[in-house]
């Protein structure tokens, strides 16, 4: 059996339940929880979407990179916000300390779960609709994932259940 990360990080579609799930996962595990967009902004002191607002998507994607770089911790469920896969030196080193899960759900379920984009905080370029960046950021969490949980029809009970079922099939005892 391999030995598991000390850290678990949740990729994925903002709507997917990356924070939602992270909580549960890391009661259940005896872990503690973060939630990356809450620390940037912490560390910017506003919300996800004033920092977009004022620093445009690029910035708003280097801070994202510079804050995901500077997690340290052991025996911790990571929820990271959607575009956290644009910055490579902050997945590098998040692969590094965790084991990537990448939370998968389909456009239309997606959709029906997503109300504003805008008001989310969420990463749009000028003109880009959600089917756009689903199909920009799916090779991405494909690329960066150790492991994909596949949501569809699932309630956040059964995608715990599925991570946690994937987690004992690959290493065991050591979850």
């Amino acid at each position: 059996m391999k030995k598991m990360k000390d850290n678990i990080v949740l990729i994925g579609m903002p709507g997917v339940g990356k924070s939602t799930i992270g909580v549960i996962l890391a009661k259940i595990l005896g872990y503690r929880f973060v939630d990356a967009d809450l620390l940037i902004q912490e560390r910017e002191g506003k919300l996800l979407k004033e920092i977009i607002a004022e620093k445009g998507i690029d910035g708003f994607v280097q801070i994202e990179n510079e804050v995901n770089q500077s997690i340290n911790t052991t025996k911790t469920v990571i929820a990271t916000g959607g575009s956290v896969v644009y910055g490579k030196e902050a997945m590098e080193h998040l692969k590094e300390i965790a084991t990537v899960i990448y939370l998968e759900l389909e456009l239309g379920a997606l959709r029906r779960r997503l109300g504003n984009l805008k008001k989310r905080g969420v990463v749009l370029k000028e003109g880009q609709r959600l089917s756009d960046l689903y199909k920009e950021r799916v090779p991405l969490y494909e690329k960066y994932a150790d492991f994909t949980v596949n949501e569809h029809r699932c309630t956040v009970e059964k995608t715990i259940e599925k991570i946690v079922d994937t987690l004992e099939k690959e290493y065991g005892a050591n979850v």
